[in-house]
Order: structure tokens, then C-alpha cells, then sequence
């Protein structure tokens, strides 16, 4: 077996005498004296402690307490399975219902999760510093050379998924817009309290999305919305005009925006009304972030190269726990 240094893991090391009939090394980048031992064996018994600390939500002074080791031993311990990668596997499943939703950690750290909402796994995930076209296409053109048949995708709409889907899928796939991801864009741009009559009908309207669970009532609601823009024609179309710049825009954007939103989403909208399966909503993606970040913000002081490597260990041992 390579032996390396303990103190900077140079694999320039050379026999250094013997002390009580052990062989020792000496560093010879470092300069370091040490007796080489088998880390990997003895931290393979101390692994269920490193586990507790990634998705326990257990601090360095809690796992040491508990395990009786001291903090230098539990950060040696941590550190070693931090400057590996776990193996991750994909679960292999014929046909399956996917959630794709991306995250961010800080400006560095994008995490884009394909998540099996059959089994409540992670299917496949890549680490980035933002969502891209051409990376989630790779994604999901790996997983049609895996032979996996993905039969609907839940995604919130970004640009990049619902093109990479396309490209990739064609029109095999299902694609189901994410119903709270609406309604929390329409309440952004049009406020918890619009001013004009349009803008409260408009609200109410989408607020009332999430409660659909038969096609009768998804034709009641888009009656609703046709109701709707036909009462609200001329409003909609008002322009307001610059004498300084001598152009025109349309006064009210807000409101123009979510009708572009629903008028342009609504034919993906409904999907999970034709199977149980389809999910309506990333919500149970964003509860997963959720658990992730608040784990990953209880260790403060990792470096970049760790904080990724968490992530990883996260998502590897939350799959090994959900098998």
C-alpha cells in the first residue's frame, strides 16, 4: 500500500529507522517523523460517527462528547471522509416520476437534483455554479443511455430544464408545471394586495390552483381565467405614453406578466389529474433543500472542496438510508 504523510498526504516518504520495533517514515517534503498507520481500516469503524454529523445534525463537540473520541480525532475522522467521494449509485428503475429543481448554497455552489418521487431518492444530481441547458441535457440524456424511462418531470419552469426536457424527451415525457411555484410568482408580481379590481381577481384566481383535484374543476377554473381576460380586455391592453422618450409601454406590467405566465402554462398544468404519480409541486424537493442547507449551515468553516463533498456524502447516505 502508498504510503503518505499525515501532515501534507505527500506520498514522498521514506523509511526513517525503527522506534519499539515500528517502522518509521520521514516526509520529505515536510520534513515530518511519523509511524504510518492504516487510517482507512480504522476510520471504516468510526464511519457511523462521521454519518451522525452529516445528516444528524450533530456538531464536531457533539459527535466527540458522544463518541468519547476527542474533537482532534473526530475532525481527523471527518476530514478524511471529506477529501474522498462517496460511490454514489443510481437506483435502477424502469420507469420513473421525476422532480427537477435546482438550489443554491452561496455564488459558488449550484445543486441540481433529479429526484425519484416514486421511491424518495436521489436518481442523479450534478454540481455546478448554476442551472444550464446543456449540462441538465447531459444529465437527462444519461440517464435515457441507463435505460431509465422517465415518464413525467416535475420542474418549476425554468428556461433551461423545459428545453434540456424537450430536446432530450421530445414528446415522450410529461412535463407538470410546478402549481405553487405559480402562485408564488403571481403573488410576488402582483403583491399580497394589487390596487386595481384586475389584479385582485387575477390573485384569487391563482391562489385557488393548488385545490383542483378533477377535471370538472379544472374546467371551472379555466372559464374562470377566460371570464376573466374578456372582463378585463381594455385594462390589460392600457398604454401609457413618454413625452421624453416618445414611446409607449403598457401600464400595467404586473398584471400583463402573470397572464402571460398562466396563459402560457396552463396546458401543463393538470397532468397529475390523469395520474397519482405526477407531482403537482417541487415541494418535496425544496423540503430536502431545506434539510441540506440546514445541516450544511451547522458546520461553518469548511472549505469550498468540503462544503461540495458534504453535499455528496449527504445525498449518497440519504439514498443508502431511503433503500
Amino acid at each position: 500500500m502508498i504510503k503518505s504523510c499525515p501532515t501534507c498526504d505527500s506520498f514522498f516518504v521514506i523509511r526513517w529507522g525503527v522506534r519499539d520495533g515500528k517502522q518509521r517514515y520521514k516526509c520529505r517534503a515536510c520534513s515530518q517523523l511519523f509511524i504510518w498507520r492504516n487510517e482507512g481500516k480504522r476510520y471504516a469503524q468510526m464511519f457511523v460517527w462521521f454519518e451522525d454529523w452529516v445528516i444528524g445534525k450533530q456538531t464536531l463537540e457533539q459527535i466527540s462528547e458522544r463518541s468519547g473520541y476527542s474533537k482532534s480525532k473526530i475532525q481527523r475522522l471527518f476530514n478524511y471522509y471529506l477529501n474522498k467521494l462517496p460511490e454514489f449509485r443510481i437506483p435502477q428503475k424502469e420507469s420513473v416520476h421525476i422532480i427537477i429543481d435546482g438550489t443554491y448554497f452561496s455564488s459558488d455552489i449550484c445543486l441540481v437534483v433529479y429526484r425519484n418521487s416514486d421511491i424518495k431518492c436521489t436518481q442523479l444530481y450534478r454540481l455546478s455554479d448554476d442551472e444550464r441547458y446543456v449540462e441538465i441535457k447531459e444529465d437527462l440524456e444519461n440517464l435515457k443511455a441507463l435505460n431509465i424511462h422517465v415518464e413525467s418531470v416535475t420542474c418549476d419552469g425554468h428556461r433551461a430544464i423545459l428545453k434540456a426536457v424537450k430536446k432530450v424527451f421530445k414528446k415522450e415525457v410529461v412535463v407538470q408545471r410546478c402549481l405553487v411555484h405559480i402562485q408564488r410568482m403571481s403573488r410576488i408580481w402582483l403583491t399580497k394586495s394589487p390596487q386595481s379590481m384586475a389584479g385582485k381577481e387575477l390573485l384569487q384566481l391563482t391562489q385557488k390552483i393548488h385545490l383542483i383535484t378533477t377535471h370538472e374543476q379544472k374546467l371551472y377554473w379555466l372559464r374562470a381565467l377566460y371570464d376573466w381576460d374578456v372582463k378585463h380586455e381594455s385594462f390589460i391592453s392600457e398604454k401609457s405614453f413618454s413625452t421624453a422618450t416618445n414611446r409607449f409601454w403598457y401600464t400595467h406590467k404586473m398584471v400583463r406578466r402573470v397572464r402571460y405566465l398562466l396563459i402560457h402554462a396552463f396546458t401543463d398544468m393538470f397532468h397529475y389529474l390523469d395520474n397519482s404519480k405526477i407531482h403537482k409541486s417541487t415541494n418535496a424537493l425544496e423540503s430536502f433543500f431545506g434539510h441540506l442547507k440546514d445541516n450544511l449551515s451547522i458546520h461553518r468553516g469548511l472549505t469550498l472542496l468540503h462544503r461540495k463533498n458534504f453535499i455528496r456524502w449527504y445525498l449518497h447516505l440519504r439514498n443508502k438510508k431511503n433503500e
